[in-house]
């Protein structure tokens, strides 16, 4: 392999190096922070974005149509934002944010109705060992009513407040939640995600041996801002090796230095020259 095939392989390289580095990143988020919303209210979904030249969209799925952008009939869009002033039955469906490249976010399920009771609940999943609120709520006044809560199906248990807290939530705790008070009615059901807990690997102790303290966080983020400066720097070195490669490879024929190395005649053609000088030729008549 010649040295411009090297070249060459080398920019390719750096190229997808660069290009699987950056990763873009979005978190969908909703103002009321729960799932379950009243017919007419307002609400507000915002793309919480990594990188804001990246241009995330908010796109929802409903029982009527499909990957609508906000501004498409619905919503108003301000930003990366879109806010919806009365939203109705029809908004009921599954909203994400999602990038020009098409990358997407987390997803969120949203239920309005026209019913007098709702239940909030948590939009976005739990993780394992917090703690779960869960409010039984009327649309009218009052609001601190007994309410029977349900999950799966099956009662839990009745709470005087209509306010009911999951202490500790474990994988199990997972399923479709909807409560009842008595003369307003029951609330739509609401799946309630719980995400796993991350684990952490302690080191292992000995009596000889100490292990080194972590790293701290102004190392961390030195780290971190070395990986972006190197991310951002990509781009320049790329076009800088492709600049040097075309200019090697255009001007290696017409740049080759010719040397000549004029030698001094050895004693043995300084001898020759001699004999030409001594010869004399005879002639017989």
């Amino acid at each position: 392999m010649d040295k411009t095939s090297v070249e060459r392989l080398l920019v390719v390289t750096s190229l997808l190096i660069c290009t699987t580095n950056q990763v873009i990143t979005a978190r969908l988020t909703v103002s009321s922070n729960f799932s379950q919303l009243f017919e007419f209210d307002s609400v507000s979904l915002s793309c919480e974005e990594d990188d804001s030249s990246a241009g995330w969209t908010l796109r929802r799925n409903t029982t009527k149509r499909q990957r609508t952008q906000c501004g498409d009939g619905w919503g108003e869009p301000a930003g990366s934002s879109c806010n919806i002033s009365y939203i109705i039955p029809l908004d009921s469906g599954v909203y994400w944010c999602e990038s020009r490249e098409g990358s997407t976010s987390n997803s969120i399920n949203i239920t309005v109705t026209g019913g007098a009771v709702i239940l909030q609940s948590p939009v976005l999943p739990v993780m394992e060992g917090h703690d779960v609120s869960l409010h039984c709520q009327t649309k009218r006044p009052p609001s601190k009513l007994p309410a029977d809560f349900y999950k799966d199906g099956s009662l839990i248990r009745t709470e005087p407040t209509g306010h009911m807290t999951i202490h500790h939530v474990t994988k199990s705790d997972e399923g479709l939640y909807k409560c009842h008070i008595s003369s307003h009615g029951e609330s739509p059901s609401s799946w309630i995600y719980v995400t796993e807990k991350p684990t952490t690997t302690s080191s292992p102790t000995s009596t000889t041996f100490t292990s080194s303290p972590p790293p701290s966080s102004t190392s961390l983020q030195l780290v971190i801002t070395l990986v972006l400066q190197l991310v951002v720097f990509c781009p320049y070195l790329i076009s800088t090796l492709l600049m040097v490669s075309l200019y090697r490879h255009r001007h290696r024929g017409n740049d080759l230095p010719v040397s000549m190395v004029m030698t001094s005649p050895d004693q043995s053609e300084r001898g020759l020259d001699n004999d030409y000088d001594n010869f004399t030729t005879e002639h017989h008549f």
